[in-house]
């Protein structure tokens, strides 16, 4: 594909979910919306299935021709999906737990993955109105009330040393990240929402990291690759190795970690646990 296809396929993207954030934001506001559990006792809602049906109606009229996998959809088998050159992969609302807790801490995310990598990611945070896009090799940006600027992770003037800011879960167990952290490694914490807005938070420069203990899917993650790694950052696993996309049965991540500054030396600041029990 060329760059301008590229571009018109990511605007494209940009623009489903904007509308797709402000269909949830109705049902959001207006409460009218029902809560169900999913198999593995994960919350999800009639307005992840709205969503789910909107963004996957308005991919297929935008591109006929590029699957679409969508964390509330059906997931193929991996046979089916190793057919697949390139496909779009969605959440149609990350951090329903947030949604639920009306925290307003929650996203839509569309990611485009060719070739087992995320290349175009789309972050829109609809309580904000911020939107956050990247397209591999041209850069990241936020577009709000105030315009388009680009994103850059936040380089610290002493990266062996500084005080690193830790974005961190509202609702996950906190002593899960902190005893991962070296002790010896000043930090402070940033309370935040959906994974993928944590993302935003190190892509834009307010936090440095962030580590997830537990499980999560490929759509949490695909988006905010392109847009950390277009920022200067990067997401790798727990044992510090980059996440893969469509290659395995399951569609589920490792422990993972999103990392700002590459100066700073990460595999000094994280410690890896070694009960497997909790990985």
């Amino acid at each position: 594909m060329s760059a301008n296809d590229d571009a018109k396929l990511l605007e494209g993207a940009a623009l489903i979910a904007q509308r797709a954030g402000d269909l949830i934001m109705e049902l959001y506001e207006e409460q009218a919306y029902a809560t169900y559990e999913k198999a593995d006792e994960s919350p999800v809602t009639s307005a992840d299935y709205a969503a789910h049906r909107f963004i996957t109606e308005q991919l297929a009229e935008l591109s006929p021709d590029i699957p679409i996998l969508s964390e509330e959809g059906a997931h193929l088998s991996l046979a089916e999906r190793q057919q697949w050159s390139r496909y779009w992969l969605i959440d149609p609302i990350d951090g329903t737990q947030e949604f639920i807790a009306r925290s307003g801490d929650f996203t839509v995310v569309i990611a485009l993955v060719e070739q087992h990598q995320p290349h175009l990611g789309v972050i829109y945070w609809p309580a904000g109105d911020k939107l956050y896009l990247a397209q591999r090799g041209a850069g990241a940006f936020r577009r709000d009330i105030n315009g388009e600027q680009r994103l850059r992770v936040r380089q610290l003037q002493q990266p062996d040393s500084d005080p690193v800011i830790l974005a961190i879960s509202r609702r996950q167990p906190r002593e899960r990240v902190m005893q991962r952290m070296n002790p010896d490694r000043n930090l402070s914490t940033l309370p935040a929402g959906s994974c993928s807005l944590k993302a935003c938070l190190i892509a834009e420069g307010q936090a440095d990291c962030f580590l997830r203990v537990g499980p999560t899917g490929e759509w949490d993650t695909a988006a905010a690759d392109v847009i950390v790694g277009e920022a200067g950052g990067s997401i790798v696993s727990e044992s510090f190795t980059p996440l893969t996309y469509n290659e395995e049965s399951q569609l589920g991540n490792p422990n993972f970690l999103i990392l700002g500054d590459p100066r700073v030396p990460w595999q000094d600041v994280f410690i890896r646990h070694r009960n497997p029990s909790e990985a």
